[in-house]
């Protein structure tokens, strides 16, 4: 591979030249030079080493965002708002996928701390396994301890700036909503039990319902459509009498209302269905979606000026509010027993639809 050296013998310049041009430098060069150098560059097809370019820059340019899983809905909003306000800043960002493993999170954390990026940004949930959280808090204090920042979304056991979404706060709404329609019948579609999210939707549902959850009304499933329709079933086989089912989350919940669907249930006349986050799917799908509403792509945004602006004298924490928006997918309670259809297969007279 041609280097620098080469680029310069070729344009017959100074490699000090050389090395201005390519890496943009702010102090002046002829035309008729840069254009020489250009050409050597084009000639060679020399790729300048970035890791030499980040030494040379006075400011580091790049971001890294940790997310669970950039194809989940949830992280593509907050990613959205995290890139918005690193374009506005001229920062490049990189992003990571852990897929909701911590050793992988660890991993990239001493990935991007080796190309010295200038920030590094957790997007996904924190963890409740305390020898993991202890690894992850040393790997990212030993990255800010060089000059680079932290900051991270949700609620986390680590040194940094936070931006917090209302996740107890959202599902408590969400609960004393539940309880004023009448339903005491609630069965819940909960994420990974490792995550603090999901503990922390999870208790705030059970205050707005004023009544503990009882465990086999519960089922833990990965945040995902196909998640939510398994544990659906599950749920509904192992708990009649359900006159509602909460995902905690929207992906979840469009999983349920395609099993209540294949089963012939009645959305919601017979079972009511509600969601969290408020992806854009969420007004589309058949009944539309009652959900509770987070401010994803502002969560992005807000964390990453935090991790762009100047240092405070002390970690910073911002809280975003949740908010509950009314659609189709939750009625009031039945007045009677909940039908058959709402537990176990098809009923005969029934069929699913095609």
């Amino acid at each position: 591979m041609a280097t620098l050296a080469d680029v310069a013998r070729r344009a017959g310049v100074s490699p000090a030249t050389a090395s201005r041009v390519i890496n943009g430098s702010s102090k002046p060069v002829a035309d008729e030079l840069r254009e020489r150098v250009l050409k050597a560059v084009a000639e060679l097809r020399y790729v300048p080493n970035a890791h030499a370019q980040l030494l040379a820059r006075p400011q580091r340019s790049v971001v890294g965002v940790l997310v669970h899983d950039v194809s989940d809905p949830y992280f593509a909003e907050v990613t959205r708002g995290l890139q918005r306000v690193a374009t506005e800043r001229g920062r490049l960002v990189i992003i990571c996928n852990s897929y909701r493993d911590p050793e992988r999170e660890v991993e990239y954390v001493d990935l991007l701390r080796a190309q010295q990026v200038a920030a590094i940004v957790l997007a996904g949930s924190g963890y409740h396994d305390p020898t993991v959280n202890a690894l992850l808090d040393e790997r990212l204090a030993a990255y800010a301890a060089t000059g680079g920042r932290v900051a991270v979304i949700g609620r986390h056991r680590h040194r940094g700036d936070a931006v917090l979404p209302a996740n107890e706060e959202g599902a408590r709404l969400l609960g004393a909503e539940l309880r004023r329609l009448g339903h005491r019948a609630v069965g819940v579609l909960a994420g990974p039990r490792s995550l603090t999210t999901t503990s922390d939707r999870l208790a705030g549902l059970a205050a707005g319902l004023a009544e503990p959850l009882p465990q086999p009304r519960i089922r833990y499933a990965d945040f995902t459509r196909d998640g939510g329709s398994r544990a659906a079933a599950e749920l509904l086989d192992a708990a009649p009498g359900l006159t509602a089912i909460v995902a905690l989350n929207d992906s979840m919940a469009v999983g349920a209302l395609n099993l209540l669907r294949a089963r012939g249930v009645r959305v919601p006349a017979e079972v009511s269905v509600v969601g969290f986050d408020d992806m854009p799917i969420a007004a589309d799908v058949t009944p539309a979606l009652t959900t509770v509403r987070l401010p994803l792509a502002e969560l992005g945004a807000r964390a990453m000026t935090l991790a762009l602006d100047a240092p405070g004298g002390r970690d910073r924490v911002e809280t975003l509010a949740a908010e509950l928006v009314h659609r189709d997918s939750l009625g009031p309670a039945p007045a009677g027993p909940a039908r058959s259809g709402t537990t176990g297969p098809l009923r005969p007279d029934r069929p699913a639809p095609a």
